[in-house]
């Protein structure tokens, strides 16, 4: 699965954002390093503050409604040739 990337709050960094259950149009930060933390930290791997925050999802899909669109699929079905 493809997740979008949505800049970082803290660190302005594209990260990967997950849904999260039971809310719709939001997802959590993936866990990420602040640029440059390596190298002052002597390597060590030390999270951004932003990680696994909850952010907005962008909004370029939208959630689909079941039966809205049956009778046009059911017209379409019955004017394809079955050979």
């Amino acid at each position: 699965m493809k997740l979008p990337r949505i800049p970082c709050p803290t660190c302005g960094r594209p990260i990967a954002a997950r849904p999260v259950a039971g809310t719709l149009g939001r997802g959590r930060l993936s866990r990420h390093d602040e640029p440059g933390m390596r190298s002052e930290y002597g390597g060590a791997l030390v999270s951004c503050s932003s990680s696994r925050v909850v952010v907005d999802l962008p909004t370029g899909a939208h959630q689909l409604e079941l039966g809205a669109d049956e009778a046009a699929r059911a017209a379409e079905d019955a004017a394809l040739p079955l050979f």
